[in-house]
């Protein structure tokens, strides 16, 4: 090989690699913004699910209050019918026979609440 020839195959071999080098750059560049990208949808994706979780804990409470909880009186009387014995004001006291339903004790128990 002469020296001309060797000389341009070296700078044939500094073009190459510096348009690989070039290259290497442009890539490590769209990588950092994708790793960015991808922490920052990571986060937002996590806040969510934190406030999807939070949403159906409230729905799931929402639901559990939508029933008004009946008072102990009312809790009292319940046992009372569930143990046989009449609540309502007609029969109170007296035992169900066979338990058979009342409507004037369920009435009391479970009526309209004033």
């Amino acid at each position: 090989m002469d020296k001309k020839t060797l000389y341009d195959s070296f700078t044939q071999i500094e073009l190459d690699t510096d348009a690989t080098l070039h290259q290497i750059s442009k890539i490590k560049k769209e990588v950092e913004t994708l790793v960015e990208e991808n922490a920052t949808l990571r986060i937002e994706n996590q806040h969510l699910r934190d406030r999807l979780s939070d949403l159906e804990k409230q729905q799931r409470s929402d639901e559990e209050v939508v029933e008004p909880e009946m008072s102990k009186s009312r809790l009292n009387l319940e046992k009372l019918y569930e143990d046989g014995f009449h609540v309502c004001n007609v029969f109170y006291g007296s035992r169900r026979v066979n338990d058979e339903p009342c409507a004037f004790c369920l009435d009391v128990i479970y009526g309209e609440r004033r």
